[in-house]
């Protein structure tokens, strides 16, 4: 099934919807440390992903407005949002950290922003164009792409920087976002569902709050008739919080360390992109072998542990072979856990609903990646890297715990028991 034409599309939209994240992320984080920036500084503009934990209080404008360009509703969308993102990352890369810190913070979140919108349009063209049947390679799909661009965005944008400099590295990023728009300029428009059809008030009070209650509310109340609901928003604010903290300080650690860009960027191509692959279609395989609950314990677990890893590099110092240790472990099992958290929210979705519920669902799962991990440099300033990073490793446990409670409290059909083959009843 992964190679089915439909699932081969969603390749590429995973690599343009992952191509953004690092650019405001660790590898803007690399190019602060460079310039000299403070690490507290340097995690405080974790808060420009800010976007992505939010995008759910615009996605109902995104799902039910007539599109920008009248080539179908998600492909017109999509279209004119990439086309601004690719400006907005031009104009990142062209600033100087040194001079101009508040401007670069400011089109930080503008990219966030537009990329989290993309993310919007591509997550419901992903759901409506695949079959049930395809969702679950559909997920091992996108996360393929997702750190392929991860992969991409980070080592590669630190080569191109160590070489031509910042922005030659993010206009270069810009021109590859090109790869997604392909997808939306020549691929098929998905059917859709009859209620997320363009329903964009004609006139009148009436009409307004007949689209409020249909487009905003409709998606909040539906998804609250699901029993547990409060601790499943729980589970997903939780479950990525442990990879984000140490993830955001990661580039400040091997800067730290002396590791120049070159070295870092050389592992990351050699080894993180066998293991972002594996990862990525290993948590589909596990995700269909196990079913989606099990699949998320097991691969939270792996993740939390690779963690452990960045704490053997910190003590290990300026070694190439703990580095690659470290590039192994995050990408191996953070793939894994990326495509088991994707497959589970899908099957969260209404169908009527797809687009708003799950940019709701990824947005909360944002949540830990931007405002939480923000604190991730003062945190590191005050414990040392070494208790940080264990300190990543036991921070998702709650979450995993929560994840088991669910489980049990669950249908038995749906719970461990059956390996969770089905999340929704």
């Amino acid at each position: 099934m992964y190679g089915e034409r439909r699932v081969l599309l969603i390749l590429p939209l995973g690599f343009a919807s992952g191509l953004p994240l690092l650019l405001t992320f660790s590898t803007l984080s690399a190019w602060l440390a460079t310039a000299g920036v403070t690490r507290s500084a340097i995690g405080a503009l974790a808060l420009a992903g800010t976007p992505y934990a939010l995008k759910f209080l615009w996605s109902p404008l995104i799902d039910r407005l007539p599109p920008p360009l009248p080539i179908g509703r998600r492909r017109g969308w999509g279209v004119a949002i990439q086309l601004a993102l690719i400006v907005a990352t031009l104009a990142l890369g062209s600033c100087n950290p040194k001079r101009h810190l508040a401007p670069l913070a400011m089109l930080a979140l503008s990219v966030a922003f537009l990329s989290a919108s993309q993310d919007i349009v591509i997550d419901a063209y992903r759901v409506e164009l695949l079959t049930e049947e395809q969702q679950g390679p559909g997920a091992g799909m996108i996360q393929t792409g997702y750190r392929l661009a991860m992969l991409v965005s980070g080592a590669g944008a630190l080569i191109i920087a160590a070489h031509a400099g910042w922005f030659a590295a993010y206009a270069t990023m810009a021109a590859l976002l090109g790869v997604g728009m392909l997808v939306f300029v020549f691929g098929p428009e998905p059917a859709g569902d009859e209620n997320t059809a363009s329903t964009a008030p004609t006139a009148g009070w009436d009409a307004m709050r007949q689209w409020f209650v249909t487009a905003v509310t409709g998606p909040f109340a539906d998804f609250m008739l699901r029993s547990q609901w409060p601790l499943i928003l729980l589970f997903i604010v939780g479950y990525k919080l442990g990879e984000a903290m140490a993830g955001v300080m990661a580039m400040p650690l091997y800067v730290s360390l002396g590791f120049s860009l070159d070295e870092i960027a050389a592992v990351s191509k050699l080894f993180g992109f066998v293991a972002t692959v594996v990862g990525a279609l290993a948590g589909g395989v596990v995700t269909a072998r196990l079913g989606t609950m099990r699949a998320l314990l097991l691969c939270g677990l792996l993740q939390s542990a690779g963690n452990l890893f960045y704490a053997l590099q910190a003590v290990g110092g300026h070694r190439l072979d703990y580095l690659a240790l470290c590039v192994v472990a995050e990408n191996l099992t953070g793939a894994m856990a990326g495509a088991a958290l994707v497959a589970y929210l899908s099957g969260l979705c209404s169908p009527a609903f797809t687009a708003t519920q799950y940019a709701l669902l990824s947005s909360l799962a944002a949540v830990g990646r931007t405002l939480v991990a923000s604190s991730g440099g003062v945190l590191a300033d005050k414990l040392g890297w070494v208790t940080f990073f264990l300190l990543t490793t036991v921070v998702t446990l709650p979450a995993l715990a929560l994840l088991i409670w669910i489980a049990r409290r669950d249908q038995p059909q749906s719970g461990l028991a059956r390996g969770g083959a089905r999340v929704r009843q």
